[in-house]
């Protein structure tokens, strides 16, 4: 049985550390800890430059729900071409209705500027009305990938309707575990769901090289430590990987 780990990270360090663990590829965006949006096409040049294996890249262009105004959907069109054009494997889009249904319409017009590349549905997907509708759209799309956590916040949460997922996918469409993946866990979903796809961070928390420190001072979220950097391990990555090889 072939499994894939997909490692997410935001920088060129975490990147080089999940392909060091053993990663077969990346998606890359910024701001991991808002969920990620899309990266700079410098950062992604850099870690091509960097690394050896596939890079997707997540297209989002703020925080927040899936509903885009026409302005957000040409900002999305215009980095779906950029990416592509610099060499992408991948990009990683979603885009909901209103009413919690798939923007099918939109989503069409989007994946013409990807052709060529594959294309991943993201964890839009875990706000959507009807995961099984979502399914059946994503696959007369041609979406390559659902990235999912069974409509939870953790996937752990959403094993059940991850195993059905996975049983209506009838191998058309990858399901993606995400969410909450990590060395703990990761032989349970695979087992529980019969999937062959996870989707992790990896990461660990270091210290910031800084002696002098301003803690009373915040730049973003008061509750993160500015002095707290967030990082990929490649042992972390390395832990699943032989999880997957001989505990499976």
């Amino acid at each position: 049985m072939k499994y894939i780990i997909e490692a997410c990270v935001d920088s060129a360090e975490s990147a080089i550390e999940a392909e060091k663990g053993g990663a077969d590829r990346l998606e890359l965006c910024s701001n991991l800890i808002i969920g990620g949006t899309t990266p700079s096409i410098n950062l992604f040049k850099l870690v091509k430059e960097k690394v050896g294996i596939a890079i997707n890249v997540l297209i989002r262009p703020r925080f927040g729900d899936f509903l885009y105004t026409e302005n957000e959907l040409e900002i999305i069109k215009r980095e779906i071409q950029m990416f592509k054009e610099a060499g992408a494997n991948a990009v990683v889009i979603g885009v909901l209705k209103s009413d919690g249904t798939l923007d099918v319409e939109n989503m069409k017009k989007l994946m013409n500027v990807a052709e060529g590349m594959k294309v991943t549905l993201h964890r839009a997907f875990d706000v959507c009305r009807d995961p099984f509708k979502t399914l059946e759209d994503a696959k007369t799309l041609g979406i390559d990938t659902i990235l999912t956590s069974g409509q939870k916040n953790k996937c752990t949460e959403g094993l059940e309707l991850i195993k059905e997922l996975v049983e209506r996918s009838k191998g058309k469409v990858e399901i993606l575990v995400g969410s909450g993946v990590n060395s703990t866990n990761a032989d349970r979903i695979i087992k529980h769901t019969n999937a062959t796809s996870l989707h992790l961070s990896g990461r660990v928390d270091l210290d910031s090289g800084m002696e002098y420190r301003k803690e009373e001072v915040s730049m973003g979220l008061p509750l993160i430590s500015e002095y707290t950097i967030q990082r990929t391990s490649a042992e972390e990555i390395k832990k699943v990987r032989d999880l997957l090889v001989t505990g499976t």
